[in-house]
């Protein structure tokens, strides 16, 4: 754990300074993975702006944004917490629209995507860049992210680290206890539900399949995966002869 924690935060400053940029620019849900991903940005020195950006959050979600903001400030001196409410942004965004196009899904989708778009702002008025928190799992495995939303960012740092290792660093780091045991939830919904009831498989199994094509999980694996390739594929593009 402590060589994934010195490989993750040098790789964030290599890339940072490889980009001429002045600061990291990162979101904090009240997950584990943003906790990681902020606490590592934090540890690298450079001026670190994490961003709490509740939408019609359920509240036990924000309190541990909340905490942690409040403990990484507190703990590192080039942090800064900005807490940035985008229920009414998303309320008059709803309103545009007609019945026909306000489909659940599509607009757990948009929640997401105003995260990002606010996460840019900062970043483009700080000389900053935006940092991702996808694991390994969500984003090469099952694609379990929204294309342009949180998967629109500049580097990963834990990309390449199953959920176990993500649980392992957090414990390493000392992230707060609560974030640690509460279960992983993408913080979209308006309800309780979490990732293992949204997969239909706990991070552990999915793990185990994408490890073994003989796991007893591997199918369902599969399932989840193929809707999902287009977001982890590049861009179809029409390559016109040249004569």
């Amino acid at each position: 754990s402590t060589h994934c924690i010195s490989s993750a935060a040098s790789d964030v400053y290599k890339r940072q300074n490889n980009n001429q940029r002045k600061s990291l620019v990162v979101g904090i849900s009240g997950g584990i993975d943003s906790a990681v991903v902020s606490t590592l940005c934090a540890k690298t020195g450079l001026p670190t702006h994490c961003l709490t950006m509740p939408i019609t959050q359920i509240s036990a979600q924000h309190n541990l944004s909340m905490r942690h903001g409040k403990w990484l400030s507190e703990q590192f001196s080039n942090v800064e917490h900005h807490i940035m409410p985008l229920d009414e942004v998303y309320k008059e965004f709803k309103t545009m629209f007609t019945p026909t196009f306000q489909t659940e899904h599509a607009f757990a989708n948009t929640k997401s995507r105003l995260r990002m778009v606010t996460l840019h702002q900062i970043s483009g008025s700080s000389d900053g860049i935006v940092v991702g928190t996808g694991n390994k799992v969500e984003d090469f495995g099952v694609g379990f992210y929204t294309k342009y939303g949180d998967g629109g960012v500049d580097i990963s740092p834990i990309a390449d680290c199953t959920k176990t290792e993500v649980w392992e660093l957090a414990e390493e780091i000392g992230v707060i206890k609560d974030i640690i045991s509460a279960a992983p939830t993408d913080g979209l919904w308006d309800d309780s539900r979490n990732d293992e009831s949204q997969l239909g498989l706990s991070y552990k199994q999915l793990e185990e399949a994408m490890e073994n094509k003989s796991s007893e999980y591997y199918s369902r694996y599969e399932e989840i995966r193929k809707p999902n390739l287009h977001k982890m594929k590049p861009i179809p593009v029409c390559e016109i002869p040249k004569e």
